[in-house]
Parts: C-alpha cells; structure tokens; sequence
C-alpha cells in the first residue's frame, strides 16, 4: 500500500487523534528492555514520538517519504524510509539487526501490511525473550445522536472507494487480524483489547479528519466528490455550529503479544 496517504500527507498530521500516554507506559513495563524499539508505519512520527519517552533508541519506517517529511525531529528518534523494495535482510539490518528490539508497534496500519512478511521480520527482530509486538487502530468516532447518525451516512457512501480486503480489519476493529504470538493479557488474535481514545476538537478538525481518509482522496480521482458543501453544512448543523468545540470519542482495539517459545 505505498503512497497511499501521500497525498494527504498534511491532512493527516494534524486530523487524527492523539494515543494516550498511558498505553504507552504499559507497553513499556512489559519489555524486559528499554533500549531499542520499532515503529512500523510511522507516518508523521505520532506513535513514535512516545515511544521516545520510554526507550533509548526508536527506529520509524515508514513507506511514504511525504509522511517522513512531516514528522517531528526528536533527539532519540531515527526516521527511515523503507521502500517496498527493500529485501527482510536490508530491514532487519536497518533496524538493528536479529533479537535487538524490545518494543515494535504499528499505529493505524498493520492491516496494509503484507501480514506474513512482516510478522517473519517482526520475530527475526524481537528480543528473545522479553520482547514485545503492539499492533492497533480506531474506527468510529462518537459524538452525539444527532451528528453520528449523519457521519453514519456519509461512512456509507465510502465503502465502494476503500482498499479491500485491508480495510475490512479496521471495520471489523481487528477481530480476524491474523496475529501469531503469544498474549501478554493486551488483546490477542480473535480478542483484541478494547480502548477509547477521548479528544477535544473543532468542526474544521473533525471535516479534516474525514478528508484525511483514503477512500475520499481515492473517490475524488475518480471524479466523485463524497464530502460536498450541502453535507459539510449539514454535519455542521448536526455538530451544533462551525465555533462549537465538543469532547469526542474514538473507538481503539489493540492486540500485543511476543514470540511463541
């Protein structure tokens, strides 16, 4: 799936929601270690970044060079471009080689992935033992009766412009997201953890948050426009007003676990 947010690139720094810091610490007290971690599908750097604050080194990849070219500068982070081409070997080298990385995490992107090839470079590249795999992502967003029951409708009209079958693991909040390690009580296959991700935004950041989505940009090179004026004015009027700034709720689902001894 590479370049697929390329060319929303500066959509998606600033329209999706913030992880909370406390999944991060609880990641970091199950890692025997805290010396090296692996953020897979970085994009901008959001997830990295607080990995940052519990690991010495962290390595960010990501497929997309317009995401990297966003992403916050941080002391302990390397940003890295992994093109499709690369080969297992150049990016377990690049990385830090065999049995290096207490942590990997993968933030809103695993289901692109080529879940085979990178669960066989995920385990190439976990401390043994001690190591640790957290795979996650969001889905809907609630707001209030009245706005969702629009944003629904809308969600409807993008289904034929989504990448499938990779997005049907978002849709299904990662219930049938194959994931071969051993559970570390954070969600496992077929039972992902359960979350909520509350953040405080505008209208304009919400309307930023539904353009940023794959199947817009995607519709819209098709010729069709899934966001015109006569809807954004109606989920403004559902939202209560362009000025309103309301607390919304994002729903998450985590899966973490380490390799199978």
């Amino acid at each position: 799936m590479a370049g697929l947010f390329d060319k929303q690139a500066d959509l998606y720094l600033d329209a999706r929601p913030n992880y909370p810091s406390e999944w991060f610490s609880k990641l970091a007290d199950l890692t025997d270690h805290h010396g090296l971690a692996w953020d897979a599908a970085t994009g901008n750097g959001q997830a990295a970044l607080a990995v940052a604050e519990h690991y010495e080194r962290v390595i960010a990849t990501d497929v997309s060079e317009s995401q990297l070219k966003l992403a916050t500068p941080h002391p302990r982070i390397s940003y890295r471009h992994t093109p499709s081409s690369m080969t297992d070997d150049e990016l377990v080298e690049l990385i830090g080689g065999e049995n290096s990385v207490d942590l990997i995490t993968v933030a809103q992107g695993v289901h692109w992935f080529d879940l085979p090839r990178f669960y066989a470079v995920a385990t190439r590249l976990l401390r043994k033992p001690g190591g640790i795999i957290a795979v996650w992502g969001y889905n809907d967003v609630i707001v209030s009766p009245e706005f969702d029951a629009v944003q629904y409708r809308f969600h409807a009209t993008t289904l034929p412009f989504w990448k499938y079958p990779h997005i049907q693991h978002i849709f299904d909040s990662y219930e049938a997201l194959p994931f071969p390690f051993e559970s570390v009580g954070m969600g496992s296959e077929g039972k992902p953890l359960k979350l909520e991700m509350p953040k405080t935004t505008s209208f304009e950041g919400i309307i930023r948050m539904f353009k940023s989505w794959s199947a817009i940009v995607t519709a819209r090179e098709k010729g069709v426009e899934l966001l015109p004026e006569s809807l954004v004015r109606e989920l403004e009027t559902a939202w209560g007003g362009s000025d309103l700034v309301r607390s919304v709720v994002y729903k998450a689902f985590m899966i973490a676990g380490k390799v199978r001894v």
